[in-house]
């Protein structure tokens, strides 16, 4: 049960550390900011967060349904070989192309069509039903790196006894935006957009080296304990 909860929350602690929804954050932020008073300002970034956990926590939620419906209880060993092979993959991309290379930017891996899509929404939002409609569509845009985090969460969440399932399912929603939540408050207690723009300009190296690594890391973990343990 213990390698269980440590996939789930290792699962959730990668979440975070990509930057997607962050980011999308921040472009509301950005937008709001020269339209609204700070409390309306406020109020929209916290829609938007309540938006990206629900979806993620409805896509932790109905992928474990659908890993039962399928397998009647988890993933066989062919299909956890399929994800470890996934995850170190994803690993890689990571390290080469999340963040585009270049420039003193956070830039993302996005299609520009797409990346103009999202800054478009951003500054059209401005009520809270379109700033959580945002927070969906930041994480459906994140999926491709985010799908298998919540596949191999939503794996080992149907290892643990019932009590826990619901309670971990939240918590890997909970940590996936807790960013999210810290750079909230931050904004609140008096920093600005640019302050946490530049911390994420700083830091980008350290993000996309140790959230590629991570990724191999819990590839590794289901390796052990769902195929050659399992």
């Amino acid at each position: 049960m213990d390698h269980d909860i440590f996939i789930v929350v290792l699962a959730g602690l990668i979440h975070a550390m990509l930057q997607l929804g962050v980011g999308t954050l921040l472009l509301l932020y950005h937008a709001s900011a020269g339209k609204h008073i700070k409390r309306k300002t406020g109020e929209l970034a916290t829609s938007y967060i309540f938006g990206n956990g629900f979806l993620i926590l409805t896509m932790v939620a109905a992928i474990a349904f659908v890993i039962w419906t399928i397998f009647g209880d988890k993933m066989n060993p062919a299909m956890m070989t399929i994800a470890v092979g996934i995850l170190v993959a994803l690993s890689a991309s990571v390290w080469l192309f999340y963040y585009r290379w270049g420039g003193k930017s956070t830039e993302l891996w996005l299609p520009k069509s797409v990346a103009k899509f999202i800054n478009k929404r951003a500054n059209l939002t401005d009520n809270n039903t379109e700033a959580f409609g945002l927070g969906l569509l930041a994480c459906f845009a994140e999926l491709p790196f985010t799908i298998m985090l919540m596949i191999a969460a939503a794996n080992s969440i149907l290892s643990l006894p019932e009590g826990l399932r619901l309670f971990m399912t939240t918590v890997y929603a909970l940590l996936s935006v807790s960013p999210m939540v810290a750079f909230r408050i931050a904004i609140t207690n008096g920093q600005t957009v640019v302050d946490i723009q530049k911390w994420r300009l700083k830091n980008k190296n350290f993000l996309r080296v140790w959230s590629g690594a991570a990724f191999a890391v819990l590839a590794f973990f289901l390796l052990a304990f769902k195929i050659i343990g399992g």
